[in-house]
């Protein structure tokens, strides 16, 4: 019996032309496998509504063709369910996808959903608010604040941002409890995540592996400024655990308390609580990957 797959479209993701998509699904798609449905988003928040209809249809696969903003706002809603999430990577960063070895060429990434290598990946909550890959509670929560803002997407615009808003930003302070320790310290950088990278090459977190129960704090200490080209560096060659202003702490729950109230989960600019409860979900959500992982869905 053939499975049934919804191509949820985010035509705003990113900056590539989305026209072409369904005729690449269309053609590309092993259709002795799948029966197929294309469905746009139509305003923020749609995504979500069409993934909780799926749910409700019995849809057996629901691929997020956008960035990692709509993969967040699909992949969320299909923790706890027995739903496998596809993703076709069309956004800015696409952090998720790279992590995973998800193709960032639509046609290889369709087959990669034809191959079938599906795994169980950790969630993560904060409060009440789940996310997939990575979410950042200190300067990366002020980018991608800035990055939703703008009008233009892209590597160059991301850039642009993080080079401007570095200069003006003050360091956070932040208490932590984690691992049966207790800590206050300021950070430039506060990330908790659940896979390698932020997107676009940028790693954070080089060892990090979404199936394995923990997820990584992540902390950038306060740092001359002279040093920064060397800490980009640092993020660009996947050697952060190196770097002596960086600290990498694997845990399965923390609670962390800042001043700072604003946040991002997977990209998405959102306000939080001054006291986050962290803990990872294990197992929690089925997705299709790369052949990184070979291990064939039934």
């Amino acid at each position: 019996m053939k499975k049934s797959i919804w191509f949820i479209i985010n035509p705003i993701a990113g900056i590539r032309r989305k026209d072409d998509i369904p005729s690449l699904v269309l053609k590309h798609l092993d259709h002795d496998q799948f029966d197929f449905e294309i469905q746009y988003t139509k305003y923020k928040g749609h995504a979500k509504e069409l993934a909780k209809e799926a749910i409700d249809k019995n849809i057996q696969i629901v691929c997020a063709v956008g960035g990692d903003g709509s993969v967040h706002e699909i992949g969320t809603c299909l923790i706890g369910s027995k739903i496998v999430l596809a993703v076709l990577p069309i956004g800015s960063g696409n952090g998720l996808a790279r992590h995973f070895n998800i193709p960032l060429s639509i046609k290889k990434a369709i087959y990669c959903i034809n191959e079938g290598n599906a795994i169980s990946m950790d969630t993560v909550l904060v409060n009440d608010q789940a996310f997939i890959g990575i979410s950042g509670f200190g300067f990366d929560a002020l980018v991608a604040e800035k990055f939703v803002g703008s009008t233009k997407r892209g590597f160059r615009t991301y850039a642009k941002i993080v080079l401007r808003e570095l200069f003006r930003y003050k360091p956070i302070t932040i208490s932590v409890e984690i691992n049966e320790q207790e800590r206050t310290l300021p950070v430039m950088l506060c990330t908790v995540t659940n896979i390698t990278q932020w997107g676009n090459g940028l790693v954070v977190s080089p060892h990090s592996n979404a199936t394995d129960g923990k997820v990584e704090l992540v902390l950038l200490k306060p740092f001359p400024f002279w040093r920064i080209p060397w800490i980009a560096l640092y993020f660009l060659f996947r050697r952060t655990d190196k770097c002596s202003f960086i600290e990498i702490i694997p845990f399965d729950k923390a609670t962390i308390e800042s001043a700072q109230t604003s946040a991002h989960y997977d990209g998405e600019s959102k306000e939080s609580k001054s006291t986050l409860n962290v803990k990872v979900v294990p197992k929690s959500l089925h997705i299709f990957v790369g052949k990184l992982i070979n291990k064939r869905w039934n």
